[in-house]
């Protein structure tokens, strides 16, 4: 289903996201759509079994709330089939709820297919970002196992920022892995930060921290 005709480039997986829709609405603003994207993963993955908890609890405007915040965010990133299917869910709550149960599953089934879509789309950008920093960092590319530079002050307290972004499962940290790659590639060097971006890239969180530890250590 999900297939890449050339790296770097969106899935041709439409009928769950349409990638150039979101990307036009945000004038084609590459960067800042994947770091929506991770924020909509991280936002949004539970949000389903939330609602259902609320619902339970009896607290029917907060399971509506998240419904429609899920509505509006999902239109931003241009997974209109969600979309779709949270304007249903909201509707089964004005109609009393007698159909929202079903709804519900069939919401929960679309976001686990966009979440897997996202998951492919935004590990393909991994390699192109790390390939990147490598290539703004070493002169030749054979030296991905340069050694790190000695740590600074500045350098010391942007890796105990990461550190503690990644220990709290914060997204925040791959933003910061994107804006200060080349800083942190410098300090850690070039393999330990691939070991450490590819790892929180794919929402591992404990693998990048324990990947950074020696680091902080030293």
């Amino acid at each position: 289903m999900t297939s890449y005709a050339d790296p770097g480039e969106p899935p041709a997986v439409q009928h769950i996201i349409d990638i150039d829709q979101g990307l036009q609405r945000l004038m084609g603003d590459q960067r800042l759509y994947r770091q929506l994207l991770r924020r909509f993963r991280q936002d949004y993955q539970h949000v389903v079994d939330q609602v259902r908890q609320t619902l339970a609890q009896g607290d029917t405007d907060d399971a509506q709330r998240r419904i429609h915040s899920l509505k509006g965010a999902a239109g931003m990133i241009g997974a209109q089939e969600l979309q779709q299917l949270a304007v249903m869910a909201e509707h089964g709550f004005l109609s009393a709820g007698l159909e929202l149960p079903a709804t519900l599953d069939l919401v929960e089934a679309a976001l686990a297919g966009l979440l897997r879509v996202l998951d492919a789309y935004l590990q393909e950008m991994v390699g192109d970002t790390v390939a990147d920093t490598v290539a703004d960092t070493v002169d030749d590319p054979a030296m991905v196992s340069a050694a790190a530079e000695p740590a600074t002050p500045e350098s010391r307290a942007l890796l105990a920022r990461l550190a503690m972004l990644l220990d709290e499962g914060n997204g925040d940290a791959i933003e910061v892995l994107e804006q200060s790659a080349t800083a942190l590639a410098s300090c850690l060097g070039v393999a330990t930060f691939q070991e450490v971006a590819s790892a929180a890239h794919q929402f591992d969180f404990e693998a990048a921290l324990a990947a950074l530890q020696p680091a902080l250590a030293g």
